[in-house]
């Protein structure tokens, strides 16, 4: 593989990344211009945001078997398709409740690009770049969020709501041509793979029964959550706690989002000195040491909004450093059906961070401590998974060999 090769697949796998998130961030700015369009309030607009995710979760366990038959290119392509028809069908809405269906079928054509994203890159480079390329996909994953409301907000001074979809559906479009032309096929498609249920149901057995998978999918899962945890209980603990304004929380969270870009960029530096378990093991170490501070500090009363910004920007440049290696040695012990375990990556990722999501509205109580209480349960479970139970099952099976 040429450099530019490699470059060029790069960028169509950012692509692919930044689809998700230009899909949920990129419309959050339209909606009270979307409530009054549909005559509707915008709490049902947000349950169009609960659908996509509902679509996305279940999506990408689709994806993974039909990627491991029939290869990485047509499946995309099929989806990507599809992406761009609901783009179409989002913006044509005529009422509330076919825009909350059209997300729904927007997510299942969209998570396509999360799974074969993960899957070319376990195909196409060897398990010793994994990680350094997961880093620089992380890159656009932590920008993305930054500029799509940006974007968005820009489109509504210049336009209507719908037209945020069609920009979605000019992204999809300008995706496919891209991987028709650009993006090699990275499998073979394997005729003898079924894609009956039980067969099914057995590729997903076979994914959970790897030990690596399933401490490092786990654990990167629930660190990930301790973000949705953040981004779900942030608008109230700056906004409305801390009386910050809207422009103030903006700065906020553009300033948490550089420590999880921070992180991801300086990975690729680690991996050169440092093996990816090495990284893991101080990014998990630095989790649970921010997630105690942060609730010791709550409970003592003195985390100032200060602190409470730089325990923040810590936890998610943590993140930053912890999930690209993780994916990578989640995802190393597998070749044929690499698809399968992307796809329950993907959907370990979003049930978790969902179930974090919820327990924080909850636990909502008018202060802080839901917010933090997501953060400090997930980083302290993710060294819990990753540091002692994985190290404490690897010591009994070699004691059993």
């Amino acid at each position: 593989m040429t450099t530019r090769q490699k470059y060029s697949i790069l960028f169509i796998l950012g692509g692919l990344s930044a689809l998700a998130p230009f899909s949920i961030d990129m419309y959050l700015p339209a909606f009270p211009a979307i409530a009054k369009g549909l005559d509707t309030d915008i709490s049902q607009v947000a349950l169009s945001l609960t659908s996509y995710f509902v679509g996305i979760s279940i999506g990408q366990l689709f994806y993974g078997p039909i990627t491991d038959k029939f290869g990485r290119k047509k499946p995309l392509v099929f989806g990507l398709t599809i992406f761009l028809l609901a783009s179409i069908g989002c913006a044509l809405s005529p009422t509330i409740n076919w825009l909350i269906a059209m997300r729904v079928v927007l997510a299942l054509g969209g998570c396509v690009g999360m799974v074969v994203s993960r899957a070319v890159v376990r195909d196409l480079f060897p398990v010793s770049e994994i990680a350094k390329i997961f880093s620089i996909l992380m890159l656009i994953v932590g920008v993305a969020p930054i500029l799509a409301p940006t974007i968005g907000g820009w489109v509504l001074t210049v336009s209507i709501w719908r037209t945020i979809f069609y920009f979605l559906t000019a992204f999809s479009l300008i995706l496919i041509l891209a991987v028709i032309f650009y993006l090699p096929e990275s499998k073979n498609p394997d005729r003898a793979k079924s894609l009956r249920a039980g067969d099914i149901l057995k590729d997903y057995r076979d994914v959970l029964q790897e030990k690596t998978f399933l401490f490092y999918a786990f654990g990167s899962s629930i660190a990930m959550a301790g973000m949705f945890a953040y981004i779900s209980g942030s608008p109230f603990v700056f906004m409305k706690f801390h009386d910050f304004t809207e422009a103030q929380y903006g700065w906020v969270f553009g300033t948490n989002a550089m420590g999880f870009i921070i992180g991801s960029q300086l990975n690729r530096v680690l991996l050169n000195k440092f093996t990816s378990l090495q990284v893991i093991t101080f990014s998990s170490l630095t989790l649970l040491t921010v997630s105690i501070l942060l609730m010791t500090l709550l409970g003592l009363d003195l985390l100032t909004p200060a602190l409470l910004i730089a325990m923040i920007f810590t936890f998610l440049f943590s993140l930053g450093l912890l999930v690209p290696n993780c994916t990578a040695l989640a995802l190393a012990p597998f070749t044929y059906n690499a698809g399968s375990a992307s796809a329950l990556i993907g959907f370990i990722q979003m049930i978790t961070g969902a179930g974090v999501s919820a327990l924080v509205s909850v636990l909502h109580d008018g202060t802080r401590f839901p917010m933090a209480f997501g953060m400090f349960f997930c980083g302290t479970m993710c060294f819990f998974i990753i540091m002692v139970l994985n190290v404490k099952v690897k010591k009994w099976r070699t004691e059993l060999a």
